[in-house]
């Protein structure tokens, strides 16, 4: 016996109907659960009754062959438990059968135990292996089943010549309708799925920018912390700092250590200032809390240092073993005295400018030693100048000379040079508003990629 190409259509039209309601079924919560494994009652109740009711309308949709019905029926059944497990695969197969069973037929029987099969095997399937299988394997399980059914039709089903007709008759529309029908289910999963997924690293994404956002706020709040909040006075010399903190906060300071040890015998009674600017490598709370610990560590070894090259010593024995990996901050750390008198050593900054009025020519302080915490074996050379009237002292960190413009051409320290010598005649605060003034337009509008620190000390008169 032959079956039409209507029947076909029939067949296939009924699978659309039962994927398009599978669809709106796998978007709610109860399905969601199921993908979580974190089932409730309700949410496995819920989903039997589906699959069962998806069941009852492929038999209702069913062509009669025979006293035979060909049909989707085990679809409900076997999608139900190959993606919500064998407790929603029997549910569902336990309605599918019981309904089956109520239409009668020669075929009832065979029927309604491979639809209860088809749910108990699909959930089986589902609770060994635990994952979404892909779509040919889900196909191929579904095409595999039918002829399962068609075997169960044939060692069941009595007289066995009209059961062996009705096989012949029912096999092909019905491995090609469930087949169809679980290729269309398992790509609406699949891309389900993949959204699931797309979402979930979303979410993973906007909590790490959240994070990152607050990290950089924490790092703010205590770089910001240490920074002093108004400038110390010295006879003689005018200040002016400013520290502009990037996007990423890291560990840039300036500071004036109390320093009232170690003076010179040729300099007895002279008031002594400390000045200090730092710039610690990484970036965001780490790095902002190594700046303070290590802010805290060469202050403390200032009251036991000669100097400050013995300072930066007694700190890189303390500094480098707490350092980790990738962590270490660069200093300059000087002694002002008020008859202009300066003493410093360098821990791999960049270069210190001085401006000299006399020959209005900008010198380099230069370094001295390596960066504290990059090695205990770490050495420091003091050394000695002199601020005249009308010199002008510029630390900076590297936020300054290495900034880039919209060409990718780099700062430089030529222009920090051209830059002090074009405002040194002016007021602390008006030479460090310049650099600025003129860094900002160099940059024209860039993302600024790292701190910013600049003091400027000007001797007024020595």
């Amino acid at each position: 016996m032959s079956i039409d190409i209507d029947s076909y259509l029939e067949l296939l039209q009924a699978a659309c109907v039962i994927v398009l309601s599978a669809y709106l079924i796998i978007r709610s919560r109860y399905f969601a659960e199921t993908l979580d494994k974190t089932p409730s009652k309700k949410s496995l109740l819920v989903l039997a009754l589906f699959f069962g009711a998806v069941s009852i309308y492929g038999s209702l949709m069913g062509i009669r062959m025979m006293q035979a019905i060909a049909s989707v029926r085990d679809l409900g059944p076997l999608a139900g438990g190959l993606f919500c497990g064998p407790v929603v695969g029997t549910g569902a197969g336990l309605i599918g059968a019981a309904f089956r069973l109520s239409q009668g037929g020669f075929t009832a029987g065979p029927c309604a135990v491979a639809t209860l099969a088809a749910g108990l095997l699909g959930g089986l399937i589902q609770m060994r292996t635990r994952r979404f299988l892909g779509v040919p394997t889900l196909v191929g399980l579904a095409v595999l089943f039918e002829v399962l059914h068609m075997v169960l039709t044939l060692i069941l089903a009595r007289p066995f010549p009209l059961a062996m007709q009705a096989v012949e008759a029912s096999m092909g529309p019905m491995v090609l309708a469930n087949g169809a029908g679980m290729l269309v289910f398992a790509i609406v999963l699949s891309n389900y799925l993949a959204e699931r997924r797309t979402q979930a690293e979303r979410d993973r994404y906007l909590a790490d920018l959240e994070r990152e956002r607050a990290e950089r706020e924490v790092a703010a709040e205590i770089q910001m912390g240490f920074i002093p909040k108004s400038l110390p006075e010295i006879p003689g010399f005018s200040m002016a700092a400013a520290i502009r903190p990037a996007l990423e906060v890291g560990g840039d300071f300036y500071d004036f250590p109390p320093w009232e040890i170690g003076q010179p015998e040729a300099h007895p009674g002279q008031e002594s200032l400390g000045l200090a600017i730092a710039d610690t490598a990484g970036k965001g709370v780490p790095a902002a809390i190594f700046m303070a610990h290590s802010r805290t560590v060469v202050r403390a070894c200032i009251s036991q240092a000669s100097g400050p090259a013995d300072a930066l010593a007694l700190a890189n024995r303390l500094i480098e073993p707490e350092a980790g990996a990738g962590m270490f901050l660069t200093m300059f750390l000087g002694s002002l005295e008020s008859d202009g008198h300066l003493r410093y050593a360098n821990a791999g900054h960049p270069h210190s400018l001085l401006f000299r009025s006399g020959s209005r020519e900008v010198v380099s302080l230069e370094v001295t030693g390596i960066a504290l915490g990059l090695s205990l074996a770490g050495r420091y050379e003091e050394r000695n100048t002199r601020l005249l009237t009308g010199d002008a002292l510029v630390l900076y960190t590297d936020g300054l000379s290495e900034a880039l413009n919209g060409g990718g051409e780099q700062y430089g320290s030529d222009r920090v040079r051209r830059s002090i010598a074009s405002y040194a005649h002016l007021p602390a605060a008006e030479i460090l508003d310049g650099i600025i003034s003129d860094w900002q337009a160099f940059c024209s509008g860039q993302p600024q990629f790292d701190d910013l620190t600049i003091l400027v000390v000007k001797a007024d008169q020595a």
